[in-house]
């Protein structure tokens, strides 16, 4: 579904993204997990054609720089970490909006396969109760929710999530990332995400590509990536054993741990 090949970004002289080629084929969710400033919020805004970049981005075949805009859109959705809402709208015109890019006008009039499709997202996201309330009266989690409806709507074959659960709490994380899962069991589709939670990397991840300085230290299956060795190098320190002790806390007859 998606090829990168030999990707780089650069700003000014410094090389963020260094020269890096992974695939993604459906059924593939794909994990871009490293330490802070490896470039993994770079890969996926070129992807996304957010940022100039050298190489070739492929989906299904097609080289995306030749691609319109809106056909793109009917293609690949992306979901950030923020954001920045300044106007009113309701939460259902925002998750509306999903269908503008497989409109027939300027501003195409309804169609019933849309709104068939705006109607299950907001089902499936639990937005029922906000869809009459001002997205500016919403918690960072009903916000995300909104927009991931929005993008449900939009019904591309490819997610790019950058961060999708930073900031969230507990039981909104569980449900962004299940609602996730839930849409990729659907044929012909594939999802890629920037991800620093290294645990909810290896719970839903298919796959996982491990960046350091710009480069992919490490690429294939998440098991297979994210092993201790990989893990230890990158980011200097042992992370699993880091790990071990502070989710073993939570064992069961265990008392109050010790970090």
């Amino acid at each position: 579904m998606l090829e990168v090949q030999n990707l780089t970004v650069r700003f000014g002289s410094l090389t963020i993204v260094d020269n890096i080629s992974f695939s993604l084929a459906p059924g593939q969710w794909l994990m871009v997990v490293g330490p802070n400033g490896a470039g993994k919020t770079t890969i996926i805004s070129a992807i996304s054609r957010a940022v100039p970049y050298t190489g070739q981005v492929l989906f299904e075949g097609r080289d995306i720089r030749h691609q319109k805009t809106r056909e793109l859109a009917q293609c690949m959705g992306v979901l950030s970490q923020n954001h920045y809402v300044g106007y009113g709208f309701t939460v259902e015109e925002v998750i509306r909006l999903g269908r503008y890019a497989h409109a027939p006008g300027l501003l195409g009039g309804k169609q019933h396969a849309g709104e068939a499709l705006v109607a299950q997202a907001i089902a499936k996201t639990g937005m029922e109760p906000y869809l009459k309330q001002s997205v500016l009266t919403l918690s960072g989690g009903e916000l995300q929710r909104t927009f991931l409806a929005q993008l449900f709507a939009q019904d591309p074959r490819l997610l790019i999530l950058d961060e999708p659960t930073n900031h969230l709490d507990l039981v909104y994380q569980k449900q962004v990332f299940q609602l996730v899962q839930e849409w990729l069991r659907q044929p012909g589709r594939a999802v890629i995400s920037v991800v620093h939670d290294l645990s909810l990397a290896r719970a839903y991840g298919t796959h996982a590509i491990l960046m350091q300085k710009g480069r992919i230290v490490s690429a294939g299956a998440t098991q297979e990536v994210m092993t201790p060795d990989n893990l230890n190098a990158v980011y200097a320190m042992d992370v699993f054993d880091w790990m071990q002790r502070l989710y073993g806390q939570w064992a069961p007859g265990e008392g109050e741990g010790t970090l």
